[in-house]
């Protein structure tokens, strides 16, 4: 089981200590989302302050930009890193995608599928100087010529996609290496609806031999005594309301029953009253999406729910190098897993 570290900065200046902290303490991976910043930009700093760790977008937004242009941007970061390179996608729901990006929304599972193909249609054509052909019900692209073909390199870039829904763990099982399990989910979830959607999508597309990875961020309870551990739960409670109130996550909630909390979760969203969500959010809620406990047992703890269903975990929350006793935690208990 490899560890990953998600990093959040207000500066891109603050990246390159990030990450030599996090490659020095023996995170396996680091991890860039689109939210406050350009994931590319991050990664790209990863690539060059780093000699060991994969690096990786937590997720880019694959909708926002075309096929091309992302083949182009992973490619590079690919070269950079040396093959270290893991290109992360994610489709964003229909309210960001149409109100805060201005575009049009389609389908996500099919599209994102789509898109996926289209960038490999886009490095088979650079690496084989094969005429560019990939025709879908959203993505058509049928020029490439020299003058646009970047030098060729020997790495594989892996493309990994995220989602909640089956249907978005079908389309990363037809089409893509890995998934990227989003925060809001239980072990039942990923047991019993995830993996199973993921498998059946790739005995179908014919993909069961190849491999794939299945990475899980985890919402952690924790701290190195009591009071830490009240402050890191209510920090947490105040996470699974923001996220648990999306109508298209309300299935994780459905599977265990709580499908009224997600209701009221959603209206009081909708009122600006996020305030009152936390509240909404039972203590086996919690206990049940988050892994509680003390900072030098989490990491025990995480891996023995994780095993057997998650190749790659990470802790929920910025990596920090003055408060890495979770991530040190982590770390010891994968590797003594590994070793066993």
């Amino acid at each position: 089981m490899k560890v990953d570290a998600h990093i959040e900065y207000q500066t891109l200046n603050e990246v390159p200590a990030l990450v030599r902290a996090a490659e020095e303490i023996g995170v396996d991976g680091v991890w860039f989302s689109e939210t406050s910043h350009d994931p590319f930009l991050g990664a790209t700093l990863a690539a060059e302050h780093t000699r060991r760790i994969s690096i990786g977008t937590s997720v880019a937004i694959a909708f926002t930009r075309s096929p091309t242009v992302l083949a182009h941007t992973a490619w590079d970061l690919a070269a950079l890193s040396g093959g270290r390179f893991i290109l992360g996608l994610g489709s964003q729901v229909k309210a960001h995608i149409t109100r805060r990006f201005g575009l049009s929304w389609d389908p996500p599972a099919p599209k994102l599928r789509e898109a996926v193909e289209a960038i490999r249609s886009v490095w088979t054509s650079w690496r084989d100087g094969t005429p560019l052909q990939y025709r879908g019900r959203f993505y058509t692209l049928t020029l490439m010529t020299p003058f646009f073909t970047p030098p060729p390199h020997g790495a594989d870039i892996p493309i990994v996609t995220a989602g909640v829904n089956p249907a978005m763990c079908r389309a990363a099982g037809a089409a893509a290496d890995g998934f990227q399990v989003h925060p809001l989910h239980t072990v039942a979830y990923l047991r019993e609806v995830i993996r199973p959607a993921i498998e059946v999508a790739r005995r179908k597309s014919g993909r069961s031999e190849l491999p794939f990875s299945v990475a899980a961020s985890v919402f952690v309870v924790t701290g190195a005594d009591e009071p830490a551990i009240a402050a890191s739960r209510e920090r947490v409670r105040q996470s699974i309301a923001f996220y648990a109130s999306t109508p298209s996550y309300r299935g994780v909630l459905a599977h265990h029953g709580w499908d009224a909390v997600g209701a009221d979760l959603s209206a009081l969203a909708a009122r600006g009253r996020w305030a009152a969500m936390p509240e909404l959010v039972t203590n086996a809620m919690l206990e049940t999406i988050a892994v509680v406990g003390p900072a030098a047992e989490i990491g025990t703890r995480i891996v023995g729910r994780y095993a057997g269903l998650a190749d790659r975990v990470g802790i929920y929350e910025p990596f920090a190098p003055d408060a890495d006793a979770p991530w040190r935690s982590l770390i010891a208990a994968a590797r003594s897993s590994a070793s066993s």
